[in-house]
């Protein structure tokens, strides 16, 4: 007897339709649930011994959580990483700077030649000589190879372009209080206490009060609050924590070293949360914040400075004169340069703003090793992994109207000196060219989703922990290959390989669906072995918290 029966499929309107998944949309939710890019960027792999050539790939190093949470949470944990092993260092961290080889300071002697036999030859007039002979063409090739030995910043041009000082007075402020001084030592490290104990920091800056505000970030009176000094507040911010930095070191009396994260608050004004290497007292860091200034000695910006108000009416490109000119009477507009040198022959220059912090300062004292340290990183790093916009998603209408204002202010306040803003103000910025757009700047400054906020997030001082973020990686990354290599699992060496980006139009490169099913397939591969090792090395008792002394 048959027992078959014949099974209708349910028809699916369109809608339903649309509304599955495809396999893309799978392949994303499994890499998120294995902790791999989601969107991974396709490289080509050349190996010049044997001339295979093969596609992978790349994690795309995405620090959004919204964007690819794998990526996101993997640099998240890294920063937590830095934050730790700077925070409460007990030795100064190692100098790896490398000294000049004998090439490099061989080719600077021949760059001195002939930079010294440019100048006599120009200083003489004799320009036909230095086209003959081919100095010019020498030294960038020498400079080539300098960079090619491994060179940090710029090399010194032939002809330096010259630069007029401004003097200015470097009196401070009668409005602020005066701070002691001290020579700043070359020691990053804190006091001991009691021969064991080397106590650090964690200190949380703001700044100061625009007005009344609700529990969802909106002011309470729209019409009083300053949003002219909440714009300009903001994009000074990073500029007023380099101050604070500065006379920081200068009142302690020694290099503190520093780690922090900028986050918005609700009312869209940003906060400092920072670790500071070493114990300073709450009375030190209340008296350095109440003293810390930042002046912008700019043209000044104010409303009533504006002389193009309107979009319709912006100052022009003129190609003949490559410069902007004024729309009715076609002259040329100052640049940034000139209006300083106007502003220098004024008499009691005053600054176009003055940045400070606000009278809130909250500052504590932590342990290493201990669980509230563990949680304070925890808490600086929280918001990381959320981008400006995700962090301020206004809640309710009151709060979008308030950021809306907020961003209408920072579109007349100039970012930098190349700001296309200054044009609204009949003022050249430097750099500016025919694709410069008058009164647009494409600075993150000016932007809804960021408010102001600088791009980077992160802060750290150059000696917090003696390494880079890739020497971070780098460590964990050999922590991997030595527990691997104890159990008999050797990794291949893969520095001999060229990895480059794949060019558009490459027809052998693998589509995003095929790079994160390989991805996932590599990863449970390695978290087998990783697993396997870790069964092998014993209980955690047993085992060393690093296979090298540095690492993580």
């Amino acid at each position: 007897m048959d027992t078959t029966t014949d099974v209708v499929p349910v028809r699916q309107t369109a809608a339903e339709r649309r509304s599955l998944p495809d396999f893309r949309d799978i392949a994303e939710a499994f890499a998120d649930k294995e902790k791999v890019c989601r969107k991974p960027v396709p490289m080509r792999v050349e190996n010049p011994r044997t001339f295979e050539v093969s596609y992978v790939g790349a994690p795309c190093k995405s620090t959004v959580a919204s964007v690819c949470p794998a990526c996101a949470e993997q640099a998240r944990y890294l920063r937590m990483t830095q934050c730790r092993e700077g925070w409460h260092l007990e030795d100064e961290p190692e100098d790896r700077k490398k000294d000049p080889t004998e090439h490099q300071q061989a080719l600077l002697a021949t760059r001195a030649d002939l930079f010294n036999n440019y100048q006599q030859t120009k200083t003489d007039g004799d320009t036909e000589f230095i086209s003959r002979s081919g100095i010019v063409e020498v030294v960038a090739s020498i400079d080539a190879e300098l960079r090619d030995t491994g060179l940090r910043k710029r090399l010194p041009p032939l002809d330096p372009p010259a630069k007029a000082r401004r003097v200015r007075s470097t009196r401070r402020r009668q409005d602020v209080p005066n701070l002691p001084r001290r020579r700043v030592s070359k020691a990053t490290i804190g006091r001991q206490f009691a021969g064991r104990f080397r106590p650090s920091m964690f200190v949380t800056l703001t700044l100061p009060s625009y007005g009344a505000v609700l529990s969802d970030g909106s002011p309470v009176d729209f019409a009083t609050y300053d949003y002219t000094r909440a714009a300009r507040d903001v994009v000074f911010f990073s500029n007023l924590v380099d101050r604070w930095i500065d006379n920081l070191r200068r009142v302690v009396g020694y290099n503190v070293q520093y780690w922090g994260t900028i986050e918005p608050q609700k009312r869209g004004a940003p906060h400092l949360h920072i670790a500071l290497r070493g114990a300073i007292t709450h009375k030190i860091i209340q008296q350095v914040t109440n003293a810390t200034y930042f002046q912008a000695w700019w043209p000044r910006f104010d409303a009533e400075d504006r002389v193009y108000g309107n979009d319709e009416q912006m100052p022009v490109w003129d190609h003949k004169r490559a410069t902007f000119v004024d729309p009715a009477t076609r002259k040329p507009l100052n640049d940034f340069e000139d209006a300083l040198d106007t502003l220098g022959e004024v008499d009691n220059w005053e600054p176009a703003h003055v940045a400070r912090f606000g009278v809130q300062v909250d500052s504590k004292g932590i342990l290493g090793g201990t669980e509230e340290s563990s949680r304070h990183i925890g808490y600086m790093t929280k918001y990381l992994t959320k981008s400006i916009g995700e962090v301020l998603e206004a809640k309710t209408p009151r709060a979008a109207d308030h950021y809306d204002r907020l961003h209408n202010e920072l579109q007349y306040v100039p970012c930098s000196k190349k700001c296309a803003v200054w044009l609204r103000f009949g003022i050249i910025p430097e750099g500016a060219s025919d694709k410069t757009v008058p009164g647009r700047c494409k600075g993150k400054a000016h932007r809804r989703s960021t408010l102001g906020l600088p791009g980077r997030r992160v802060l750290n001082s150059r000696q917090w922990s003696g390494k880079t973020l890739p020497d971070h990686k780098a460590d964990r990354a050999e922590f991997v290959r030595q527990l691997l290599a104890s159990v008999g699992i050797e990794k291949p060496d893969t520095s001999h390989l060229r990895v480059t980006p794949v060019q558009p139009g490459d027809q052998n490169a693998l589509p995003r669906d095929h790079l994160i099913m390989a991805a996932i397939a590599q990863r449970k591969t390695w978290r087998a072995e990783y697993v396997r090792a870790m069964l092998a090395a014993g209980p955690p008792a047993a085992q060393e918290t690093s296979a090298i002394l540095t690492a993580a």
